[in-house]
């Protein structure tokens, strides 16, 4: 749930301030489609136009009651993600992203499928900055240098990548194991490599989900949006969208 939630509430939390924002759902699993609408499996999506890159992006951005707010679904040809290696889909997956610029876009924040290889090491290769989730849990806190290390070699085919640095997402203040793995972390990074923002592991993400909708459009969510509010503040202090059309692989 962490890196999903944190999608799209980022991605809402730009739209909201006038960004027009593209959230594109690029895990085969679909779960940000899954979470904002019952009919994603159902649509066409990012994996269709890997499949056929013939398909114009007007089929596959479905807008939202936001007017700033789009998104694109995972789509039908999602087992497509299996084959090949890296590089495979890189030329592909860079005319996707052409094309949301062309169409008007200011940031397109692309929701990828855990890991560094396949697609999803093709879209940080064409991406502008990466934000990387990690859950406020004991045994993945450990694993975070190793993925650091890992993008700094995926530079060399993009150096222009902006490492935005790592948010932890599930945290439980009332838990100690949790509090403990946070602060393992900001101990292991250097500071400025950690955000300062912690997403908190919230029933109200639940209630959201279940309804479609990102959690500040709830009557209850403003304090949470507080949190994403933040997020976006200091995302927007390291990444400048004043020069352009950005695309942030989160």
């Amino acid at each position: 749930m962490g890196k999903t939630t944190l999608s799209i509430n980022l991605a809402h939390a730009f739209a909201r301030v006038g960004v027009r924002t593209l959230l594109v759902d690029a895990d085969p699993q679909g779960s940000v489609g899954l979470s904002l609408t019952r009919q994603s499996r159902l649509l066409t999506g990012f994996y269709d136009f890997l499949a056929d890159p013939g398909i114009p992006l007007d089929r596959l951005v479905v807008p939202t009651r936001l007017e700033t707010f789009s998104l694109v679904a995972s789509g039908q040809a999602s087992d497509y993600e299996a084959g090949g290696g890296m590089g495979t889909h890189l030329a592909r997956v860079r005319a996707f992203m052409r094309n949301a610029a062309l169409r008007g876009f200011d940031l397109c924040l692309i929701d990828t499928a855990a890991g560094l290889f396949g697609v999803s090491g093709d879209i940080i290769a064409s991406s502008d900055a990466i934000l990387v989730p990690q859950q406020a849990e004991p045994l993945g806190i450990r694993s975070v240098p190793k993925l650091l290390e890992g993008l700094n070699r995926l530079r060399v085919m993009n150096p222009h990548l902006t490492v935005l640095g790592v948010c932890l997402t599930m945290v439980q203040n009332d838990l100690a194991e949790s509090r403990e793995a946070a602060m393992a972390l900001r101990e292991l990074l250097p500071q400025e490599m950690v955000l300062k923002t912690q997403i908190p592991r919230d029933s109200l993400f639940v209630r959201a989900s279940a309804r479609g909708l990102p959690i500040g459009v709830l009557e209850e969510g403003a304090g949470a949006q507080i949190v994403f509010d933040s997020l976006r503040a200091e995302i927007e202090g390291k990444l400048d969208l004043s020069d352009g059309y950005r695309n942030l692989n989160g």
